[in-house]
């Protein structure tokens, strides 16, 4: 009967989850880190709380049910959840990924690639024959995708991409931090994995740092990433646990306004004479929108980038001017943010330097479009 309900139900209700022993219908806290034997001294399950811990599971269930996966792993923060799925790999293995993704994972792929640990291209997003002319059979083990790029908003088809990966071998890890499985769930369109930095609108409150994976099967890759997770240490502590599950029973609420928001965003400010250009897939003047419309349901994601025509000094300029939006790095919580991307990254990112990247919160649409006009406005010379 539960998988019946609307998604946005199940969210709300954890599952409907209630306390076996006191009724209670919040779940609760473990903090414990052992937990004794049974009788005869074999291992109790959880035995130790890096390994496992009560406290994940309610997490964890909810996540693979709204991604429509088998089992999901919570991690203590979106790099170690991608790293570990790199660390599974042997040396020399293929990996493909975009040229345009989050600049963390990107700038500790190519490291990898320097210590000879891995074989690394990077193709345009979404740009097919790119992928099978790089792909190589039996070699490629992890295409990995992230639709909308972080921060252009770059679309990849991911079915398509997915049966070119699988035709090699490979396996498609899809970081969906930005969309959530709100408005994307890519193991339903032919992932093997999905990646989350579920710090950002999967909690959506900015005071939790986690990460996230979850998969299609439990398979022999599945169990390398739990081994990797448990040995490293890299495991979410129970009280962020609990933090993030109570941020995700309100995750549809959330994602719904900010997307709405985001998409008024972007065509109010797309006229302005201070703007370059709007980077939001959901403009049809976006060259993804089409895959994007095809892929993606209720809305495109709360990241709208402008590109400014006064260059990297009005990039510079905007967000100390602007009220509401906070000048500051991150995504996806109730509060909007504003910054100036490219001197984040460093040299060597393809972030232009005029890119401002908004991350859309639930304020009021109105205030918040009243907020860029005015900031906008600043830069045009008297």
């Amino acid at each position: 009967m539960t998988s019946r309900r609307h998604p946005s139900t199940r969210a709300a209700q954890a599952l409907g989850w209630v306390d076996p022993i006191t009724g209670g219908v919040v779940p609760a806290i473990h903090p414990s880190v052992p937990y004794v034997r049974s009788e005869d001294g074999k291992p109790a399950k959880p035995t130790y709380t890096r390994d496992h811990n009560p406290t994940y599971d309610q997490a964890e269930a909810l996540l693979a049910d709204l991604e429509h996966g088998s089992a999901s792993l919570l991690f203590s923060s979106g790099m170690s959840a991608a790293t570990t799925v790199f660390e599974t790999l042997a040396i020399g293995d293929h990996v493909v990924a975009p040229q345009q993704m989050y600049w963390t994972i990107r700038r500790w792929l190519q490291k990898l690639a320097e210590q000879q640990r891995i074989i690394l291209d990077l193709v345009p997003n979404g740009d097919l024959k790119a992928l099978e002319d790089v792909v190589q059979p039996g070699k490629t083990k992890v295409v990995w995708i992230e639709t909308p790029a972080n921060p252009s908003g770059a679309i990849t088809d991911i079915r398509p991409t997915a049966a070119i990966a699988h035709a090699a071998g490979a396996h498609v890890v899809v970081d969906s931090t930005v969309v959530t499985p709100v408005l994307c769930r890519p193991l339903e369109l032919g992932a093997d994995l999905v990646m989350h930095s579920a710090t950002k609108q999967l909690n959506g409150h900015a005071d939790v740092l986690a990460g996230a994976l979850v998969t299609a099967r439990e398979d022999e890759f599945w169990e390398r990433c739990c081994h990797e997770r448990a040995h490293r240490g890299a495991v979410l502590g129970p009280f962020e646990s609990w933090l993030l599950l109570r941020g995700m029973r309100t995750v549809f609420l959330r994602v719904t306004r900010s997307v709405e928001s985001a998409l008024r965003i972007a065509e109010a400010v797309r006229p302005h004479a201070a703007v370059l250009e709007v980077l939001y897939p959901g403009l049809p003047s976006h060259p993804g929108h089409d895959v994007a419309v095809r892929q993606m349901e209720g809305g495109f994601g709360m990241i709208v980038s402008l590109r400014l025509r006064g260059g990297f000094r009005a990039a510079q300029e905007l967000p100390r001017t602007l009220q509401l939006f906070q000048d500051a790095t991150s995504l996806g919580g109730v509060e909007s943010l504003a910054e100036h991307r490219s001197p984040v990254e460093g040299s060597g990112t393809p972030v232009p330097d005029d890119l401002v990247r908004l991350s859309v919160g639930i304020e009021d649409a109105n205030d918040l479009i009243a907020d860029l006009l005015q900031g906008l406005n600043r830069l045009i010379p008297d």
